[in-house]
Order: C-alpha cells, then sequence, then structure tokens
C-alpha cells in the first residue's frame, strides 16, 4: 500500500464517486468526485495530506454551494416555447355549437373541439368568443 501515490488513490476515490453518480443521477456525487480530482493534482504537486483533505472539501463544498443552487433553479424552470396542448391553453376560441356544462363545439386554432364550458351552469352561445382554461383529452373547457 505504501507503494502507491496519493494522487492514485484521490483518482481511485473519485471513480468511486462517479460510480453511484451514474447510479442515483444525483449530482452531488460529480462534485464530491471533481473535488477529489482537485485533491488529486494537489497531492501530484507534492503536498502533505491535510492540504489535499482542504483542497478536497473546499472544491467540494464550493461545488455543492453554487453549482447545485443553480442547476436546481434551471430544473424548475418551465419551458419558454409551449407546445402542443399547453399552446392551447390561454387562447381564445369562437363557439361554433352552443357550448355549456355537457359539451358544445368550438373553433380553436383552426381546428374544431369539442368544449365543455368550466362552469356547468354557464351557456356560450355560437358566434360568441371563449378563452381556453384546459384541455381534457379531446375536449377544450372554457369561460
Amino acid at each position: 500500500m505504501n507503494d502507491i501515490d496519493a494522487w492514485v488513490w484521490w483518482l481511485v476515490g473519485a471513480a468511486a464517486l462517479g460510480i453511484p453518480l451514474v447510479v442515483t443521477a444525483m449530482p452531488e456525487f460529480g462534485m464530491l468526485a471533481v473535488g477529489a480530482v482537485a485533491a488529486a493534482v494537489v497531492a501530484g504537486l507534492g503536498f502533505g495530506a491535510v492540504v489535499q483533505v482542504v483542497a478536497f472539501l473546499v472544491v467540494s463544498v464550493a461545488l455543492i454551494a453554487v453549482v447545485r443552487p443553480i442547476a436546481a433553479r434551471h430544473g424548475r424552470q418551465s419551458p419558454r416555447l409551449a407546445t402542443g396542448v399547453e399552446a392551447l391553453k390561454g387562447r381564445q376560441a369562437v363557439v361554433l355549437e352552443r357550448v355549456d356544462g355537457s359539451g358544445g363545439r368550438i373553433k380553436l386554432a383552426g381546428e374544431i373541439w369539442s368544449a365543455r364550458a368550466l362552469d356547468s351552469g354557464r351557456a356560450y352561445e355560437a358566434g360568441q368568443e371563449v378563452d381556453v382554461v384546459d384541455i381534457e383529452g379531446a375536449t377544450a373547457i372554457v369561460i
């Protein structure tokens, strides 16, 4: 064991941290692996064990403290370009056949859709403009 340099052990540790990164998809393991690579570089430059551990801790904690919140914020963002059904929510449509709580027809984005009023007591007559608030299957929910 004494014949193997410290930097090799740090690289082995970095590789070992890469395994749970791949298996669990937790980016924190990757950040710890980068810290271990930094410690391997410090060990390769000839610094002692204390400096190696400090380098590992500083780089790992810095990555977790800085990169993790940025990644989490980007993960929570909704896409800027709405596509599919999401793009139809909030659009206006024209009633073709009376729409009430039980059904009806509208023209939405150039296509004819079945529709239902959000408020079951409300009815919209042909020619009226309505707003699409949701899509349930192939039925637009309008107000």
